[in-house]
């Protein structure tokens, strides 16, 4: 056996390894969604369900006012991300190719704002939702994370890809600015939208802490934060129905990759940093 075919071996086992390490979780996920509470806390553990039951789920549906804990996760991550692919993108083309003042320093506030860990803006933030009036309801959950830095910057990096000649021959054309973006640009950044908008709608619907403080009443609470109040109690936790819970709340993000993944991978080999 050569060396290089030993070599591709080893690489095949550590992606195997790798694999398993990433999956494991996940099928645990599944398989203990479905065993009891015994079942759950005995030792050692089991890995295939004894007795497989549905009780997790028909509790998470019957105890949990489900329809709107996922109306209001959708509504904050649908909303979060159209502002996003919106706002990102019109910002990311200006930055790349529009020249105008303070353009340098415009970007350089983006990217140090993209430095700055979120806990360190997150009280700030709220006493700013909290003095216009926006706690406990749908907009102070939507409206602090419709632009992010990171949206900003990947936007950039892709329109700064894209040959200049386009935007001098849409002006040679007589088009205005706002019909080169829609018409010229934003149809060539399929790729880079396709992974802003996973990568936004993935963190939105899994975000917790912030729905948890500014969603006071259950009708504005989001799935992960029904999901932890309702499964937490003072003495004991029912992890069957977290994990049911948490089952239910991966599908939609799982449906989401497999309907863009070509365009998440497109847009991971071509958004360069120049």
């Amino acid at each position: 056996m050569s060396a290089h075919t030993r070599g591709r071996w080893w690489l095949y086992a550590l992606l195997t390894v790798m694999l398993v390490a990433v999956v494991a979780p996940f099928a645990w996920m599944v398989l203990g969604s479905f065993k009891t509470q015994g079942e759950l806390l005995q030792n050692p553990p089991t890995w295939w369900p004894q007795t497989a039951t549905l009780d997790n789920y028909t509790q998470l549906f019957s105890r949990l006012n489900f329809k709107q804990y996922f109306f209001n996760s959708t509504v904050v991550a649908v909303a979060v991300t159209a502002g996003n692919l919106l706002f990102c993108s019109m910002l990311g083309y200006a930055l790349a190719m529009l020249s105008f003042k303070g353009k340098k320093a415009l970007f350089g506030v983006v990217m140090a704002t993209l430095m700055i860990p979120g806990v360190v803006t997150f009280v700030p933030l709220f006493v700013l939702v909290a003095n216009i009036g926006l706690i406990d309801s749908l907009p102070g959950l939507i409206l602090p994370f419709l632009v992010t830095p990171f949206g900003v910057f990947l936007m950039r990096q892709f329109f700064l890809g894209l040959p200049r000649d386009l935007l001098d021959a849409g002006r040679v054309d007589g088009a205005g600015e706002l019909r080169i973006f829609t018409r010229i640009f934003l149809p060539l950044a399929g790729p880079a939208l396709a992974t802003l908008g996973i990568l936004t709608f993935l963190g939105s619907w899994n975000n917790f802490l912030w729905p948890l403080v500014v969603a006071q009443q259950e009708q504005h609470y989001t799935l992960p934060v029904a999901l932890a109040l309702y499964s937490t109690g003072q003495n004991s936790t029912q992890y069957g129905l977290l994990l049911a819970g948490a089952t239910v709340v991966v599908v939609p993000v799982l449906l989401v990759f497999l309907v863009f993944q070509r365009r998440f991978i497109e847009g991971i080999a071509t958004t360069g940093i120049k």
